[in-house]
């Protein structure tokens, strides 16, 4: 059995930030014929907002600007953790830019990104190890509360769908970021198990501050656990993302 809750003694430490770890204003994306316009986005520590839309409307560019995988073509105000983002794109600093995402950032892939060749608990631990940090207390907790001990020797192929993206959600959380990145995390699960997987990833972030950002086509499953929401709307000059009426 999964593990119901998340205790919030688990993670004693904490592994959020205390400054906004998100402060946006005025952002927009353009390629081509294509834009996309983020009005206001502003996080707290153990915040959670969703990114709902139809498929091909801008949201997981949205997920790779928070990433700074992607450049914004325009930014009044571009915050994370307190630093400068868009100084970073604009001083071409990409060393800075990795460091930021590597220490500060977990992302989780609709696919789970897993790399094949190694089994689960080398998949799990590669953020920690990429840091060259260890934290054994917090990776027994991730694969108590998400069903995965026994399993460690496994390699991704060997796991059931099920399996795989709960170890996508560990090794997002394993070296407690300030900001996890969930691009369509419950997609590949279907209506039985993705909601339950939704609701650990939701547990795990707030027990430990993190902030979080979902992406999802599935507007009812996110408005069922509360999720404060922005929508793409189609406008004349591209894409919007708006609070969700």
């Amino acid at each position: 059995m999964i593990a119901a809750a998340v205790s919030a003694d688990a993670n004693p430490q904490g592994c959020g930030a205390t400054l906004p770890v998100v402060d946006i204003e005025a952002l927009s994306f353009q390629r081509g014929g294509f834009v996309i316009e983020l009005p206001r986005l502003r996080l707290m520590p153990g915040e959670t907002i969703g990114l709902v839309g139809p498929s091909g409307c801008g949201k997981s560019t949205v997920i790779d600007l928070l990433a700074l995988l992607r450049r914004p073509s325009t930014a009044t105000r571009f915050g994370l953790l307190g630093r400068d983002a868009a100084a970073l794109w604009n001083d071409d600093h990409p060393e800075a830019r990795t460091a930021l995402r590597g220490r500060h950032l977990g992302v989780v892939l609709q696919t789970g990104g897993l790399l094949p060749s190694l089994p689960l608990l080398d998949n799990l631990m590669l953020p920690l190890r990429l840091l060259g940090r260890d934290d054994p207390p917090w990776v027994r907790h991730l694969l108590d509360v998400l069903d995965l001990n026994g399993l460690q020797t496994r390699r991704p192929a060997q796991l059931s769908v099920g399996q795989r993206q709960r170890l996508a959600i560990a090794r997002a959380l394993a070296h407690r970021p300030a900001l996890v990145l969930a691009d369509e995390p419950t997609a590949s699960l279907g209506a039985r198990h993705g909601p339950p997987a939704l609701d650990l990833l939701l547990e795990l972030t707030r027990s430990c501050a993190t902030a979080l950002v979902v992406v999802s086509h599935d507007l009812a499953l996110l408005r069922s656990r509360g999720l404060a929401l922005l929508a793409c709307e189609a406008g004349p000059q591209g894409v919007r993302l708006a609070p969700a009426s």
